[in-house]
């Protein structure tokens, strides 16, 4: 079995898999060292592991990991990859971003694939139909976007998202639910767009936290994969002899 670490901006995500199945997620704000106790408690064939972060995380986490673990994979940009990454600033991208793509390659091999990850940014990444990652594009999350209008302005307020069909608001916290949630929609619909016109026969994934907002939104069919990163993250202690 394998235990899959995903350090997010705000979370960290951690899964066990029997082989390519995940027989168990949860999230905490923090991963110690104790979680990694009671995960072996219940599930003692674990003997694998891999950690992904996009920030800073303990030392005493990763030597505690290390040392209960054979092998331990902590992913950077000299891992060895089941896709090829064509990206120029390698040290920069994200793991969590590279990770996507990995999982996106292996549910659906040789295909051309674009991952959409709506959380704090909104990424979008293409990967190929010959495995290779080309790049992708970076925009602010939803809730980003409520934060920017609240903070960098003198009089507009804070507003979280929710159900908003009308066209336009009313009020003022009406237009900012029109302009941020509908704004998100026709980028993520445009984005689809100009990239099927770019590459046949596209298949699109969108994951992250607010994958699901988008449900019955988009005119574009795609695919929801909440666990994507940890698929990803899996094959790649996979392909590095984790199974």
């Amino acid at each position: 079995m394998n235990l899959i670490v995903d350090i997010g901006n705000t979370r960290t995500k951690f899964s066990v898999f029997n082989q390519n199945k995940e027989i168990f997620t949860d999230s905490v704000s923090e991963f110690l060292p104790s979680h990694v106790d009671n995960l072996l408690n219940s599930y003692p064939p674990i003997s694998k592991a891999i950690l992904s972060s996009v920030r800073d995380y303990s030392f005493e986490l990763k030597e505690y990991l290390r040392k209960k673990f054979n092998p331990f994979i902590e992913l950077d940009d000299t891992t060895p990859l089941p896709i090829e990454i064509c990206y120029i600033s390698k040290d920069t991208l994200g793991k969590d971003r590279v990770a996507a793509a990995v999982g996106a390659f292996y549910l659906f091999p040789y295909a051309n694939t674009l991952v959409i990850d709506a959380g704090t940014a909104i990424t979008y990444d293409i990967v190929n139909k010959k495995g290779q990652y080309e790049g992708g594009n970076i925009s602010p999350g939803i809730d980003l976007r409520f934060r920017a209008l609240h903070q960098f302005t003198g009089r507009l307020p804070l507003v979280e998202k929710r159900n908003f069909q009308k066209l336009f608001g009313k009020t003022t916290v009406e237009a900012i639910l029109a302009g941020v949630q509908h704004g998100v929609i026709y980028e993520v619909e445009g984005a689809i767009d100009r990239f099927k016109n770019s590459y046949k026969n596209l298949n699109v994934i969108i994951t992250g936290g607010d994958a699901y907002f988008f449900d019955k939104k988009l005119k574009n069919s795609f695919f929801v994969r909440s666990n994507l990163i940890a698929i990803g993250l899996n094959r790649i202690l996979e392909y590095n002899g984790g199974i």
